[in-house]
This record gives structure tokens, C-alpha cells and sequence, in this order.
């Protein structure tokens, strides 16, 4: 019995090797076995997601959406403003913060030796200014990668399709047993 279990199964094993080397196991797709639907386009999204990571605002470009172009920038620039100002002003505390410790006059220090700022407040100023500073840095890489998917989902959303066979609508119906009203929703698919 254990034999024939045996030879039962290396012929198995071996006739499935040989069917298996003589399969083709990828299979080759032609430009002729491509079916798209008309108006769609699979690659769409990914190359506009690609257009708006090269140059912000082009992957709407690319969906003809140019009147999202304001916002993308303004909302990038604005941040970048803010890390700008933030940044200076934070570079003003530090480096009069280095040199009222090293012993010499800063700019927030009159002729006559009166402090305009504490040295806690330069160390408080300096806190502040980098977290805001940080804080617009990580709203520009934010907006940056908004834009991106704003571009990516726009481009999935204009070849969604959109047609009169689907509807929804949502209705208030009445409980004939109780004329309570509740609310209902229909979904209709016309073939």
C-alpha cells in the first residue's frame, strides 16, 4: 500500500512538472488586448499626482482646473512667508542671546547697560519663534502634499461616471399605521 502511495505520487510530481514547463506563465499582453472605456484613462491620476509633486499647481493644470492654481500657491507662500519672518526673528533673539552670555552688548541692550529683554526672555522668544517657525515649515510640506492629492483625486473624480440611470434620493414618508414621519432613502439603477 505504501508503495503504490509512493509511485502514485512521484507520477503526480512529475507529470505536473512537465506541464507545467511547457505553460507559458506570464502571459503577453498586446496594445490590442487593451480595452479602455471611452473617456478613461487608468494613468490619469498617477500623472497628474506626478505633474503637481515635479512643479506645485501642475497636476491641476493638468486636470484643467486652473482656478485652483491661487490657492495652491497662496497657501504655500503664505506658509513660506511665515517660516521666513519667523526664522529672522528667531536668529535676532539667538544671536543676541550668544552675545549678552558671552559679555557683550546686544541689540535689545541700550549704551548705558539697561535691558530692554531679560535673558529669560530671550530664551522664552527663542522658543516661541522656533516652534512657529517649525510649525510653518511642516504647513508648507502639508500644503505641498495636499496639492498632490487634490491633484491625484480630481483627475479619479472627472472620469467617475456620472449619468442619468443612477440616482439617489433621500425622502420623508409617513407611517401609515401612525403618521409619524421618518426618512427614507431610495437608490435607483436604470438599465
Amino acid at each position: 500500500m505504501h508503495k503504490k502511495f509512493t509511485y502514485t505520487f512521484i507520477t503526480f510530481v512529475v507529470l505536473s512538472f512537465y506541464s507545467v514547463k511547457g505553460q507559458n506563465t506570464t502571459p503577453q499582453i498586446t496594445s490590442e488586448d487593451v480595452i479602455k472605456a471611452e473617456g478613461y484613462d487608468p494613468l490619469r491620476p498617477a500623472t497628474a499626482a506626478f505633474y503637481s509633486a515635479i512643479l506645485p499647481g501642475m497636476g491641476q493644470v493638468y486636470n484643467k482646473q486652473a482656478w485652483k492654481l491661487p490657492f495652491v500657491y497662496g497657501a504655500m507662500a503664505t506658509s513660506m512667508y511665515y517660516f521666513s519672518i519667523n526664522n529672522d526673528s528667531y536668529k535676532r533673539y539667538r544671536n543676541a542671546y550668544k552675545l549678552r552670555e558671552a559679555g557683550y552688548q546686544d541689540e535689545f541692550t541700550l549704551d548705558d547697560g539697561t535691558t530692554l529683554i531679560s535673558r529669560e526672555g530671550l530664551v522664552s522668544a527663542q522658543k516661541t519663534l522656533k516652534q512657529n517657525r517649525e510649525t510653518s515649515l511642516l504647513l508648507f510640506i502639508g500644503f505641498y502634499v495636499l496639492q498632490i492629492v487634490d491633484a491625484s483625486v480630481s483627475a479619479h473624480l472627472l472620469q467617475f461616471n456620472v449619468n442619468d440611470k443612477i440616482s439617489f434620493d433621500p425622502q420623508i414618508f409617513s407611517d401609515p399605521n401612525d403618521n409619524k414621519p421618518f426618512v427614507g432613502l431610495t437608490f435607483n439603477y436604470n438599465f
